[in-house]
């Protein structure tokens, strides 16, 4: 059995800056699992940055060590216009918005078995891949 690669998704991120302790130390762990390739893209990161700076008096050297992190913790891919391509055939038939339907073309072009978001359907399977809310115990 190949090696697990999960993909994850900048609202999992952002719970590294949140009170709420439970939902941090869930995404630590997901950065630190050896078991699998964790994956993000740019997109990811980028709308991290701009949720962070938008929530929190965090300085912009604050930010250059989450993005290094990331880089320590994930392969970090950068979109292309054929996940934009597809992006389009995601959202007209899942109805999902623009930036989610980036992140699933993505993260299928890169190979994800697993999907972690707070924002989409629990369990929903998009062809290989499925989408789980790694909070729900």
């Amino acid at each position: 059995m190949s090696a697990r690669r999960v993909f994850i998704d900048t609202n999992v991120l952002g719970y590294l800056l949140s009170d709420d302790e439970r939902k941090a130390r869930v995404t630590d762990s997901l950065l630190r699992a050896k078991e699998a390739t964790r994956l993000t893209s740019t997109q990811v990161v980028g709308e991290f940055v701009n949720f962070a700076r938008k929530k929190t008096p965090l300085s912009w050297g604050d930010m250059r060590i989450y993005i290094e992190t990331f880089r320590e913790a994930c392969d970090i891919e950068c979109v292309t216009i054929d996940d934009q391509i597809a992006a389009v055939a995601i959202a007209e038939r899942y109805r999902f918005s623009w930036f989610d339907s980036l992140i699933v073309a993505t993260a299928l072009r890169l190979g994800a078995d697993k999907l972690y978001s707070e924002d989409l359907q629990h369990g929903q399977q998009i062809g290989p891949m499925q989408i789980q809310n790694p909070f729900i115990t």
